[in-house]
């Protein structure tokens, strides 16, 4: 219960737990950085983890010199496709199992599914859309693998989304993370960037649903 309500502080202040630990360890602050996005990507029962607010977060510090832009970028960059790949080779492998998994306490079931009606529906390209939608980007990847998507187109999708993710957010916390409104207000755009994307991945899973009904 203690690790469950770190986790959740965490991942809605995360500004203040980034800040301390930048000024606590220093360098060492990239090697978690890179670990989290990494473990988000590449980790198929991890997907709670913080993606596009995180990034938010460093844009932001390197923004007022806390972190380095182009040093934070690389690393975060090199993570994410790392963590791709890895789940894209975990579903490539175990993926046929996968299906005879019910719900269990590592696994949902259902967040798959709705992640691989979006893959069917929208092919390859949600290697890359799936990038800025939570959940999703971490199951998309996996599914992939499990349909035996050719490694060397995903790995152009995996790539080019990975790009414009991780630059796409940072950049924009760089410029607006240190503006007082968005700092007022940063816990509000958390909860909004975890919200708007998971609503817009449940709405597309039920009208798939209602369609197939």
């Amino acid at each position: 219960m203690e690790l469950i309500t770190f986790l959740l502080d965490f991942i809605l202040h995360v500004d203040k737990h980034l800040e301390v630990f930048v000024q606590t360890y220093g360098a060492w602050a990239y090697a978690l950085l890179f670990l989290i996005i990494f473990v988000e990507t590449g980790v198929v029962v991890m997907p709670f983890l913080p993606g596009d607010s995180l990034l938010f977060v460093v844009g932001a510090m390197c923004g007022v010199g806390l972190m380095s832009y182009p040093v934070a970028c690389s690393l975060l960059i090199v993570a994410a496709i790392l963590g791709d790949q890895c789940n894209y080779s975990i579903g490539r492998y175990f993926g046929p199992k996968v299906f005879k998994w019910e719900n269990s306490r590592w696994f949902n079931k259902a967040a798959f599914d709705s992640a691989h009606m979006f893959y069917e529906k929208y092919g390859g390209i949600t290697i890359m859309a799936a990038r800025f939608m939570p959940f999703l980007r971490t199951f998309a990847p996996f599914v992939a693998g499990v349909a035996e998507m050719s490694r060397l187109k995903f790995t152009l999708y995996n790539v080019a989304g990975a790009l414009l993710w991780v630059l796409g957010i940072c950049t924009a916390g760089y410029f607006f993370g240190s503006i007082p409104w968005v700092k007022a207000n940063l816990d509000k755009i958390i909860w909004a960037m975890i919200l708007i994307p998971g609503l817009m991945v449940l709405a597309g899973a039920w009208r798939a649903r209602k369609k197939s009904a």
